[in-house]
């Protein structure tokens, strides 16, 4: 029970990664707030569902407020929500760009802001901002995608300094995914998930729960003295 009487808020909990991470955080004793868009589609005792769009300013703070009130803190953050909207720089729409900002960089601060500071004064915390392959290395078709995951990167560096530097133990972590089997990745053709895989040193893609563990690392004590890390969870994977 790694994270008892803890309470963790994950963005993009309805499913994918959010879901894993959620569930698995609450079979280790964490008090969960799922926040999604869409309702969730499974249910756990210590999972709350909250439908929130992150890039809602005033909806954030009211949120926040919500769950300081209801659960008294937030030991844990999970900034897991994020978007695609692919195309060629050439072609790439300012409603694309825009909507792919909104939601994977702004939806990123509107939370930490009010949650980050709240861990310095409760005494310390674990925020986890998940980023992507591609933002450490970039991808053809996702300018807009690539430049949000690289920019949580630089946000998670920034934040681990900002809310440390009290001597308060904020800890900020990204973790960088490869392909992950999740919902998404099963609609692609089966010779590029093949081609996904093999670009990896383990030959394979994935699995959502591969990314819950390290989620859940980072979270616990056992990650006391990692902070403004990014863990790159592809599987050895090449570009």
């Amino acid at each position: 029970m790694r994270l008892e009487n803890k309470v963790a808020v994950i963005t993009g909990g309805a499913n994918g990664l959010g879901k894993e991470m959620s569930l698995r955080f609450a079979s280790e004793g964490a008090k969960v707030v799922a926040v999604d868009m869409a309702e969730l589609d499974y249910k756990h005792d210590t999972v709350e569902g909250y439908k929130l769009n992150v890039t809602d300013t005033e909806a954030c703070k009211e949120f926040f407020d919500y769950v300081v009130d209801k659960y008294g803190q937030i030991d844990i953050l999970v900034n897991n929500a994020g978007i695609t909207r692919d195309a060629m720089t050439r072609k790439m729409t300012d409603e694309q760009w825009n909507l792919v900002i909104d939601v994977n960089l702004k939806g990123v601060f509107n939370l930490t802001r009010h949650i980050g500071p709240q861990m310095e004064n409760i005494g310390g915390g674990s925020i986890i901002n998940i980023s992507s392959v591609v933002g450490e290395y970039g991808n053809i078709g996702q300018a807009n995608y690539a430049a949000t995951k690289a920019g949580i990167l630089g946000l998670t560096k920034t934040w681990a300094k900002e809310f440390a530097r009290k001597g308060v133990p904020v800890r900020v972590n990204a973790i960088a995914p490869g392909y992950i089997m999740t919902d998404i990745l099963k609609t692609v053709p089966q010779d590029l998930l093949d081609k996904f895989a093999s670009m990896t040193m383990l030959k394979r893609l994935g699995e959502p729960k591969e990314i819950a563990n390290v989620a859940l690392f980072l979270a616990s004590e056992e990650a006391s003295y990692v902070t403004g890390h990014t863990m790159s969870v592809n599987g050895g994977m090449r570009l």
